[in-house]
């Protein structure tokens, strides 16, 4: 597409595939976005490709990763221009004739997303593409395809929707059946991708959270650990019946030194006893001088602690500040005044009942944390999380979509608790219930499923999708040196 007009088609195409994400949901305006970014890169050099690449994902993530003004605006310009670069410079390897391209941009986009979910300093899947399909019909495919396979179904669906409207343009027959018979036939294999089902269930488990609430927007240092902890107590109160695991929210008891040698288990333990319950908390305990820990603590119905999972994917400037010297030099640092000491292994709580697979706030948007926890023997997942720093509901919202995502991947019925919203409980077709309102004090109870199989996504990972993206990538190169030649 030549003309004045690409650029702000390309801006447009961005906001259309932004507003596919939480908190706004519009699911189906994602491939619109995309069809509309195929558009602008037709009959075009790669200099105007990257141009138009590059708007596209600059309005996206202005949208998608708008949260980050609440900290810092230099910091949000820094950020959304480095995922913009990483999710722009695959669009180099698009080739140049018409049918070859619309072939490959699935695939490039879905490249770029892959870039942005490594990099930097272990990727950022905030404000992923797939998060915005989490409410649309090809959620289904994540149990085999992960992330990625939602990412390249949305590109390939505006692609196609793209290439039947310039056949329909340019009066070009042979492209529009050719784009028509392969939406159809996308169309059927999402419809048999529904026949993978999620692992059987087995024992039926009665969970329940506490949400003790409070005032959105404080950092942790300015948060009082007295009320937090104090809220949690008040909101388990409230709870009717009985149930065989709670969880709390991530990072409601904050301790000065190791949580086995504070009188506060005695507490929590004598909690777990009288609700005759398995209780699983998050836990920070100061380590060392400028370092801490954060946990998830499992205590049994004797009271006793039977088993703890230590985060693994920290936060980058929110639980440690790399190269903390040299950034101190140039930035206020008083925010972040000390590192989370990093846990090993995948997130598994043993107990006696049943065996529980966690991630940890951030972590929940990293499929391959869940995917060891299940495949460690996960029967269920539990995300305790935290997102009280967040004034906006945007951060929030994006989490329940992960958790979403993660529930169909991995096969698992999920339960979701923050101490000021959202949480929830995902079933393992993605499905959510009882979802609490932000800021408030809300407790719920939920029959999950236990299920110990495995799904291909669980089995394979990311293989099989990198391997057919890179296939895509070089049957296009390939079949566009052949057009070349025959002109």
């Amino acid at each position: 597409m030549k003309g004045r007009f690409a650029l702000p088609l390309a801006a447009a195409g961005g906001a259309l595939a932004a507003l596919a994400l939480p908190p706004f949901r519009y699911w189906w305006l994602a491939p619109i976005g995309y069809a509309a970014l195929a558009g602008v890169m037709l009959e075009v050099g790669a200099k105007a490709r990257l141009r138009r690449a590059f708007v596209f994902f600059l309005t996206f993530f202005t949208i998608g990763l708008g949260w980050m003004v609440e900290f810092s605006l230099p910091g949000a310009v820094l950020l959304v221009l480095l995922e913009t670069l990483l999710a722009t410079l695959p669009v180099i390897v698009l080739p140049r004739t018409r049918g070859p391209m619309l072939a490959a941009l699935p695939a490039v986009v879905m490249l770029g997303e892959a870039f942005r979910y490594r990099f930097p300093l272990g990727g950022l899947p905030m404000a992923g593409a797939a998060l915005g399909q989490v409410d649309g019909p090809l959620l289904v495919l994540a149990r085999a395809g992960g992330d990625f396979a939602l990412v390249f179904a949305a590109a390939f669906v505006g692609a196609a929707l793209c290439a039947i409207v310039v056949a329909l343009r340019i009066k070009a027959p042979g492209l529009r059946r050719t784009a028509t018979a392969a939406l159809v036939l996308f169309v059927l294999l999402t419809a048999a991708s529904t026949l993978v089902k999620a692992p059987r269930a087995t024992k039926p488990i009665r969970v329940a959270y506490a949400q003790g609430g409070g005032v959105r927007g404080l950092r942790a240092v300015d948060n009082d650990v007295t009320d937090v902890y104090g809220n949690q107590l008040e909101a388990t109160a409230a709870l009717k019946g009985r149930f065989d695991l709670l969880v709390w929210p991530e990072d409601v008891i904050d301790l000065p030194g190791p949580i086995a040698k504070d009188p506060v288990r005695l507490d929590v333990g004598k909690l777990a006893t009288e609700l005759h319950t398995t209780l699983v908390a998050g836990v920070v305990e100061d380590f060392g001088a400028d370092r801490f820990k954060n946990a998830a603590v499992a205590w049994d119905r004797s009271g006793k602690i039977v088993d703890r999972y230590d985060k693994v994917h920290r936060v980058p400037f929110g639980e440690y500040v790399p190269a903390r010297g040299l950034i101190n030099r140039l930035a206020d640092l008083s925010a972040v005044p000390r590192d989370a000491f990093p846990g090993t292994g995948p997130g598994l709580l043993l107990t006696r009942h049943v065996e529980l697979g966690v991630v940890i706030s951030y972590e929940v948007f990293f499929a391959d944390r869940a995917r060891e926890a299940v495949r460690a023997g996960g029967e269920v997942l539990l995300v305790p999380t935290n997102a009280s720093s967040f004034k906006g509901r945007q951060v929030p919202a994006q989490e329940v979509a992960a958790a979403q995502l993660r529930a169909v991947e991995t096969g698992r019925d999920l339960v979701q608790a923050a101490p000021t919203g959202h949480s929830a409980f995902v079933d393992a077709y993605g499905n959510t219930s009882k979802v609490s309102k932000l800021g408030v004090q809300a407790v719920a109870t939920q029959t999950l499923h236990r299920r110990s199989g495995l799904t291909p996504f669980v089995r394979y990972g990311d293989r099989p999708m990198i391997g057919w993206m890179l296939f895509v990538l070089v049957a296009a190169a390939v079949l566009d040196r052949t057009v070349k030649s025959t002109k």
